[in-house]
């Protein structure tokens, strides 16, 4: 089944070819490990994985590289400013290195709640300052490259293509630019390597022939994708923030050292915003799968919403619209709890929802799919079954958790359904109230039907 796939080199959807028959390699811009990741960063890693999970349902051998960046993104795209981990560090009262490990651990422990699939590797800047100091010689031997007193430098003037991602000529981005130059020749030259302060011992810093300091941002994604996927490969992936800086300098650095593209499909997921505006944690109005869950909102049910809209649209958060999918889905599993152990799945409904996913994740008009064969009355539920599992496979809600898996009642439960049974059967309103409190503290709601109490999971 054709595939086809919005490429922001070129801005339009194309045919999917993969460089390597049967084969896709995936390079997804990973977290800058100083803090929680936002829900807004996860809206792009989501993006990520349910590409991922297509290639994987059409029968493709996947490899996912996902970066652990822990070092040298500066909190400014100027190329000054504090690194992210030193700053996190004195935030903290703690070491860099600390701190890189603390918010490493919690985004790991994020995605596994959110049914994000382990990348197959996770490589960490700090482990590759071999590979990229290689990478930036490579660089510097093709002429493409000048030091200052802070740092070495990528000239952008030296290369032809500057600015193709974006769209953006030199001299167009050069008069956009609102950024001190000092003493880089050019405001959208970016630094490859930043020394160390005069007189000030960074934690994180290296030996390298030019001085000692610690890579700039975007080396380490030229140098770790070329290492764990070669050159070129398939797609990389990331937020359309990274767009007109990081992934630019990206391409520049690769085609400066290896003249060749780094990769051949680009994708970019558009911003989560917040009740219409912008998500930043400079504006502190950022939330994390933490307050998810302190909101009652478990992170399938965010993932359920991030489905609800293409990638590439911006999507509004709002506690009610989250609240919404976290009722959705507990509807989704207490109606896939009732069916029947799964057979074979009707290929016509599995044809349409894949010609939908194929087409660029149309990931609302799969869930339309979806919710058809959910409700689809005269289908059998032994078939229903395995339909919703083959789509789910590609939605990851982790409904093979709950699918034929009729709740466990424990005696207590059952004790005080018993009990309600009884004060209903009494017309003692009163304590039937209370006894249906008590069962949803257990973790049950009672439901009241014609074939009597009905119980489901509270979601």
């Amino acid at each position: 089944m054709a595939i086809h796939l919005f490429n922001t080199l070129g801005r339009k959807k194309q045919a999917f070819a993969p460089l390597i028959p049967g084969k896709v390699g995936i390079y997804s811009c990973g977290p800058t490990v100083y803090d929680f990741a936002s829900i807004g960063n996860f809206r792009s890693f989501l993006f990520a994985d349910v590409l991922r999970r297509m290639f994987e349902k059409n029968g493709f051998a996947v490899t996912q590289v996902m970066n652990i960046t822990d070092v040298g993104h500066l909190v400014s795209d100027a190329d000054d400013g504090e690194d992210k981990l030193e700053k996190g560090a004195k935030r903290e009262g703690k070491s860099a290195w600390d701190v890189a490990a603390e918010y490493t651990k919690a985004f790991v422990e994020d995605s596994q709640k959110l049914n994000i699939e382990v990348p197959h590797v996770s490589p960490k800047a700090t482990d590759h300052i071999a590979e990229q100091i290689a990478f930036i010689q490579d660089i510097e031997k093709n002429g493409f490259t000048y030091v200052t007193a802070d740092g070495v430098y990528f000239d952008t003037s030296k290369l032809e293509h500057y600015g193709q991602l974006s769209g953006q000529s030199l001299e167009e981005k050069e008069g956009g630019s609102r950024v001190a130059i000092g003493d880089k020749k050019h405001a959208t030259d970016f630094a490859l390597w930043k020394f160390s302060p005069a007189g000030e011992t960074r934690q994180m810093e290296w030996e390298s022939p030019w001085g000692k300091g610690f890579p700039g941002w975007h080396i380490e994604c030229s140098a770790m994708s070329e290492k764990y996927l070669g050159l070129p490969f398939d797609i990389h992936t990331g937020g359309i923030d990274h767009i007109a800086v990081h992934h630019e300098n990206e391409i520049a650095q690769t085609l400066a050292a290896r003249n060749c593209l780094e990769a051949n499909f680009w994708m970019h997921n558009e911003f989560l915003q917040i009740d219409g505006g912008k998500m930043s944690k400079s504006l502190n109005n950022t939330y994390t799968v933490g307050d998810l869950e302190e909101h009652k909102i478990h992170p399938l049910s965010f993932r359920l919403f991030i489905l609800g809209a293409h990638y590439r649209t911006p999507q509004n958060f709002t506690w009610e619209a989250v609240g919404a999918s976290h009722a959705a889905l507990g509807n989704i599993r207490n109606a896939v709890r009732d069916l029947p152990k799964p057979s074979e799945v009707d290929e016509e409904s599995m044809t349409s929802f894949m010609e939908r996913v194929n087409d660029d994740l149309d990931t609302p008009g799969a869930l339309a799919m979806f919710y058809g064969v959910l409700n689809h009355a005269s289908m059998e539920r032994s078939v229903k079954s395995a339909t919703l599992l083959a789509m789910d496979a590609v939605f990851g809600l982790a409904l093979e958790d709950v699918v034929a898996r009729p709740l466990t009642i424990p005696s207590v439960v059952e004790k005080l359904v018993a009990d309600r049974e009884t004060a209903r059967s009494n017309k003692d309103w009163k304590r039937s109230d209370e006894l249906r409190d008590e069962i949803a503290t257990l973790g049950f709601i009672a439901e009241d039907t014609a074939d009597g109490q009905k119980l489901r999971e509270v979601w």
